[in-house]
């Protein structure tokens, strides 16, 4: 295969790897979206039969058979880079419970890369420049620090924690295990260190039909008639309901729900 499409192939500790980029490549690597995990994968397959069958409906960028060292077998995953999103898409719908061998159906999705931490056990009274620069000492690829304040208590900064936002799941994996070490402390507190949990972006189809706005950062005094109030002259609303700090301001027409986004987000309630 290697002498017909001319790709590198590097063979390592834990892992067999197939091209990265491909022969005369000249664009940026492949950005989110392009990777496809291929789970339960019988241990005897080698990456000479994935080749075979995931080129078949795109151009491979990268395709990496993690192995286990002991045996020489497979762990019974993969992941295959495509060099188009459209093309890591057609490799899910076309092969997840495909069966490779008899009565063996491998698990194909498109793999969603984590690029946001949890960092828990803050100061409160720590704003988000702050963190970002103390942080920053310690990882590299930092991008932003997302935080939550308490509208009742103008004090506190956060609420003790914050989600660590990285430029590629590389520099976040290498935050985690940094922050996570033995003696590491951020602002003199040994902190909580987690992945924060990824979230599938919404196609455009659907944020086409969304006509519901989410409010954060609600003062107690703040009542469901006074978003009312401050939300109707922009549209029609069908309902407004409010859970502690957050609400959620139902209208009728999603055009209604935009002009609202657009003139009230980011203000002072």
């Amino acid at each position: 295969i290697v002498a017909r499409t001319g790709y590198n192939f590097e063979c390592t500790t834990g892992q067999r790897k197939y091209g990265g980029p491909p022969p005369n490549y000249d664009k940026s690597p492949p950005g989110p979206g392009t990777e496809v995990y291929v789970g339960k994968i019988p241990q005897d397959v080698m990456e000479n039969e994935l080749i075979l069958l995931f080129e078949q409906v795109g151009t491979i960028y990268e395709l990496r058979l993690m192995m286990n060292p002991q045996n020489s077998l497979n762990k019974g995953f993969c992941f295959i880079t495509y060099c188009e999103k459209s093309e890591a898409q057609a490799a899910a719908e076309t092969y997840n419970n495909y069966e490779i061998r008899p009565r063996k159906f491998i698990k194909v999705n498109v793999s969603i890369p984590n690029t946001r931490i949890y960092l828990g056990n803050l100061p409160k009274f720590k704003n988000k420049d702050q963190i970002f620069e103390e942080v920053s000492q310690y990882v590299e690829g930092l991008k932003d620090v997302i935080i939550y304040d308490i509208p009742d208590d103008p004090s506190k900064k956060n609420r003790g924690f914050a989600f660590l936002d990285f430029d590629s799941h590389k520099h976040a994996s290498d935050a985690k295990k940094k922050l996570s070490s033995e003696n590491m402390l951020v602002f003199n507190h040994t902190c909580v260190v987690d992945w924060a949990d990824p979230q599938d972006e919404p196609n455009d189809e659907v944020m086409s039909k969304v006509k519901v706005l989410y409010i954060r950062n609600l003062k107690s005094n703040v009542l469901e008639q006074d978003l009312r109030t401050l939300f109707e002259p922009f549209g029609s609303l069908e309902k407004v309901k409010k859970i502690k700090d957050y609400a959620f301001v139902h209208y009728n027409e999603r055009e209604a729900a935009m002009k609202a986004l657009e003139h009230l987000n980011n203000t002072v309630c």
